[in-house]
């Protein structure tokens, strides 16, 4: 997979580790190129806790005040929040360029933030999900309804742990 898009998540002020860590190999799987978070929790806690695939070492993750600053003029901001008003994630259409900016797990983006969005989105779910859970799904929509052609047997090929010699019956 490559892409040609700008992909940044800006996490705001993430508490967790585990869930930087899970939000970094996200990252690495769907090309994502850069995260960025703000606040103070994350920098007391260990880094890259659950980046089993070293994704650090490829995407940047960098500390800022203002997750939406030094944007490039076509990079649209994308809040992903439990928000009155905000558009299903199904029916989205995503943006060739974007910072999808999420809230911490145990609060809300303040509204300052969602103002400035030029889309705000939410995943339909029964009750909420944690914050890499909502960035995996994020990442996977925008995948799923960007990619043209999908060469299924190079793709897991070139993917699978090394591993995995596992084939559908008649399938080699």
């Amino acid at each position: 997979m490559t892409t040609q898009s700008t992909v940044i998540i800006g996490l705001y002020n993430p508490k967790s580790p585990t869930n930087v860590g899970a939000v970094m190999r996200a990252a690495g799987c769907y090309d994502a190129t850069e995260v960025r978070y703000n606040g103070t929790r994350y920098n007391r806690a260990a880094k890259f806790h659950t980046d089993t695939h070293n994704s650090h070492e490829r995407i940047e993750l960098v500390e800022m005040d203002e997750l939406t600053a030094g944007l490039a003029d076509d990079v649209e901001i994308v809040c992903v929040e439990l928000v009155v008003g905000a558009t299903a994630l199904p029916r989205f259409t995503h943006p060739e360029n974007a910072v999808y900016v999420f809230g911490p797990e145990d609060s809300s983006l303040p509204q300052e933030v969602v103002d400035k969005a030029h889309h705000v989105v939410y995943v339909p779910t029964n009750g909420c999900m944690n914050l890499a859970a909502t960035v995996n799904v994020v990442l996977y929509d925008r995948l799923a309804k960007t990619l043209g052609t999908i060469d299924d047997h190079q793709q897991i090929v070139s993917n699978r742990d090394n591993k995995n010699k596992l084939a559908v019956k008649g399938c080699a």
